[in-house]
């Protein structure tokens, strides 16, 4: 009887979660974080970063609607990039400014901009010389990115930021440098892809060990 009883309960709580994942409310939950996130983002990102996201706006805004990018961040780095801003460039923090609430649906709206996961594959070991990759960055970052990574506006993002080194991984760093942002100034780097610069992964290693290096000890 009691095996009986442990079955049924079962299948009773196999048909609770099929009708909660097939009634539609994790989706419809979902839609009204984006619509909510949508207007959180016309009112306070839309000047610089544009209408679609791509840069455009008629302030200073990075492009964040690309797919490289989405690819390589978490939702989580979304959520910390707004909520920390960037010191020493235009984007403020916004934990004082937005509420929890309004960073997750912000975050689930630019989420919904991805429309493709891009594989892009990582070298083995993202270790590297940092004094060699001074030397990478100057020949090959340094006229969009500026000295030491402080950035050059409507050209190069600033890689020195505090709360930029402190959010971003070197794989993510990585991969920033290797594939660079489709419809951006910053074109691919890596060795096979269609970029003006040819580097190997080693080379991507030391420049990125090098961008690393200016994080306040």
């Amino acid at each position: 009887m009691k095996k009986i009883l442990i079955g049924i309960y079962i299948l009773i709580t196999i048909g609770i979660v099929f009708c909660i994942a097939n009634s539609g409310i994790f989706s419809s939950e979902n839609s009204k974080a984006i619509a909510e996130g949508e207007k959180v983002y016309a009112k306070n990102c839309l000047a610089c970063h544009g209408e679609t996201g791509k840069g455009e706006g008629a302030k200073d805004g990075t492009a964040i609607n690309n797919q490289h990018f989405l690819s390589s961040v978490s939702d989580q780095d979304l959520y910390n990039y707004v909520k920390y801003g960037r010191e020493g460039t235009s984007m403020p923090s916004y934990e004082t400014r937005l509420s929890d609430k309004d960073l997750k649906n912000l975050v689930a709206f630019m989420r919904e901009w991805q429309t493709e996961e891009l594989d892009l594959k990582v070298s083995a070991t993202v270790l590297g010389d940092p004094e060699r990759g001074k030397e990478q960055y100057k020949l090959y970052c340094l006229s969009c990115h500026g000295e030491n990574g402080a950035g050059k506006i409507k050209m190069g993002t600033v890689l020195s930021s505090p709360q930029y080194l402190k959010y971003t991984s070197d794989k993510q760093i990585w991969i920033g440098t290797a594939y660079g942002r489709e419809e951006t100034r910053m074109g691919p780097s890596l060795k096979g892809l269609e970029g003006a610069r040819q580097l190997t992964e080693q080379d991507i290693s030391d420049i990125t060990a090098y961008i690393r290096s200016l994080e306040p000890k």
